[in-house]
């Protein structure tokens, strides 16, 4: 049993879970039921698998075509499912971007950046991500502030500030520093449990602490809290990750949407649970999940009765008395520094506080 839990990692993350179990116990909680952020950050590889150009295309179409079909889904704002697509540099392909920029003109989500690399330096990797941004832009999907883009993050292959014990798939130990310095201001790659690279943070949104100039330096952290923030480094947003019951049994819960694991009422209820939320805002309640929606067999979950059951579920709090809110990741920032700042209310209003919406979304 011992051999299979560290096959498995949980000796990575099983001392914070731990005490996020604790620290939900002792929360406090809202006399009403609160608001419920919900945010589904896609690793969208339309060339996962090595596929060819044209299988590509094909995967991205399915979704510029099926999509809106979702529109009959309402948050309690009268919008539709938002959703991120994190779209890596390295298979750029202009009809790609242009096909998910009619998703994003007509308010179904937002474009953000993901990126797998390999050996590289900060000197090599700073300049190839600074020619992504541009040509993201050049499509209309890149916030700006200033003449700074301004963008969130997922890493490919999980692999943050050169985390893998092997040092695969990244080589830039100063990555946290790196990505803030080119207008990063979040990170949402976790939870990536099974895999080694899951630090000991669990379930919080919080501010990397200590030399974030050190391979995993995402592995230390100050909770985000209603008082404080950082404008000098970026902020993480970590899903929801759970030890769940199934069945008889115990599943690892980790907020990944596949089509093996589609979504159900019953994961929904383990995401919502986690309570994860700014300290001090406990009744705007942050879940973030993920999956790799370009695939065929997860696209045809999450555009079809998967979609269903994940949007029916999240239909169910708002029946219960909660306050839905389909965000994309900018937004789902944007809000969590509201709730730093000590905003109260309808996080409705703070969608764009620090972070203004792209280009694409004003056309």
């Amino acid at each position: 049993m011992l051999d299979r839990l560290r096959r498995k990692n949980l000796h990575t993350w099983v001392r914070d879970y731990g005490r996020h179990l604790v620290r939900r116990a002792r929360a406090p909680r809202a006399r009403e039921p609160g608001h419920l952020l919900f945010a589904l950050c896609d690793h969208y590889e339309p060339l996962w698998g090595g596929a060819p150009v044209d299988v590509g295309e094909a995967r991205v179409d399915a979704w510029a075509e099926r999509y809106p079909a979702l529109g009959e889904f309402r948050d309690s704002d009268g919008r539709p499912p938002r959703h991120g697509w994190f779209f890596p540099g390295e298979e750029y392909r202009p009809h790609f971007l242009d096909r998910l920029a009619r998703l994003a003109r007509a308010g179904f989500g937002e474009v953000e950046f993901h990126l797998h690399h390999d050996g590289d330096t900060a000197a090599t990797l700073a300049p190839r991500i600074s020619e992504h941004l541009q040509t993201f832009s050049n499509h209309g999907h890149m916030s700006k502030v200033g003449d700074q883009f301004r963008w969130a993050f997922i890493h490919g292959n999980w692999s943050l500030a050169n985390g893998r014990p092997d040092g695969r798939w990244c080589g830039v130990d100063d990555e946290l520093v790196m990505l803030h310095e080119l207008g990063c201001y979040v990170d949402l790659t976790f939870p990536s449990a099974p895999d080694p690279c899951q630090p000991d943070k669990v379930n919080q949104i919080y501010w990397p602490t200590g030399d974030l100039t050190k391979r995993r330096a995402y592995e230390q952290g100050e909770r985000a809290a209603v008082g404080t923030h950082h404008d000098d480094r970026l902020l993480m947003i970590t899903g929801p990750l759970a030890l769940a019951r199934k069945g008889l049994g115990v599943r690892l819960e980790n907020g990944a949407i596949t089509g093996d694991d589609p979504p159900t009422a019953a994961r929904v209820a383990t995401w919502v649970d986690q309570g994860i939320h700014v300290d001090g805002r406990p009744e705007w309640v942050f879940v973030k999940v993920h999956t790799h929606g370009a695939i065929e067999k997860t696209a045809a979950s999450l555009l079809g009765p998967g979609a269903r059951a994940l949007h029916e579920a999240l239909r169910g709090y708002m029946h219960r008395g909660w306050k839905l809110h389909y965000v994309t990741a900018r937004e789902m920032f944007n809000v969590a520094r509201a709730a730093m700042a000590g905003r109260t209310g309808d996080p409705s209003a703070y969608f764009d506080y620090i972070v203004p919406p792209p280009p694409i979304a004003k056309a």
